[in-house]
């Protein structure tokens, strides 16, 4: 009898979040899309009128791990659990998602600047049967950012494919004065919430 080892599909083209999955053990295939747009085209992720930021990181969390188990279907892969995250940053009631240009992210960045914000992580899981997700909320503050410094980190294209124009993890760290919440919901993907969800759908963490 062959004893296959449990594994589950990531439904995201983030290196930190692969990163963060091998960190923890946990044994997974990409779940990719097959079309050039880095987006999925089944998951909307236009924020709705008068749609909260944290209804919204949940719904396109949701949406994603629906459409990887939908591509499991299609393509008659083997079944195993669809794990999927999204993460948006928040201030003043707005979401701010990654920025489309240079000039987009500089607007971001002088916005954030001196000023604390809140980073929201939905992971959310997905097999035949059901769908679960969980939220994490954090709260950074950044100090207040020079423009020379600004130009110099959009320059080095860092920013361009994360929420909020920066990554925690990367040159941004020498903005950030003080984080409350969790590090690795920050970086894009919340261990204590995704090991609760595993651990929902039997995987052994």
């Amino acid at each position: 009898m062959i004893n296959l080892e449990p594994r589950i599909y990531l439904a995201s083209r983030s290196p930190r979040r692969r990163e963060l999955l091998t960190q923890i053990g946990v044994r997974f295939e990409l779940l990719m899309f097959r079309g050039i747009p880095r987006e999925d085209p089944d998951v909307d992720e236009t924020v709705l009128p008068q749609e909260s930021p944290e209804d919204y990181v949940v719904r396109v969390t949701l949406a994603k791990a629906q459409a990887g188990m939908r591509r499991i279907r299609e393509r008659h892969l083997i079944p195993h659990p669809v794990l999927a995250a999204d993460t948006t940053v928040e201030t003043d009631g707005h979401v701010i998602g990654k920025p489309e240009h240079e000039a987009d992210a500089v607007a971001i960045l002088q916005r954030l600047s001196g000023r604390t914000h809140r980073v929201l992580t939905a992971v959310a899981i997905a097999d035949f049967e059901r769908v679960e997700s969980l939220l994490s909320i954090s709260e950074v503050r950044f100090r207040a950012l020079e423009q020379e410094e600004i130009r110099r980190y959009v320059a080095s294209g860092e920013p361009l494919d994360k929420a909020g124009a920066y990554g925690i993890q990367g040159r941004a760290a020498i903005f950030v004065e003080e984080i409350k919440g969790s590090y690795t919901g920050i970086m894009g993907l919340p261990l204590y919430e995704t090991a609760l969800l595993l651990r929902r759908f039997c995987y052994p963490i």
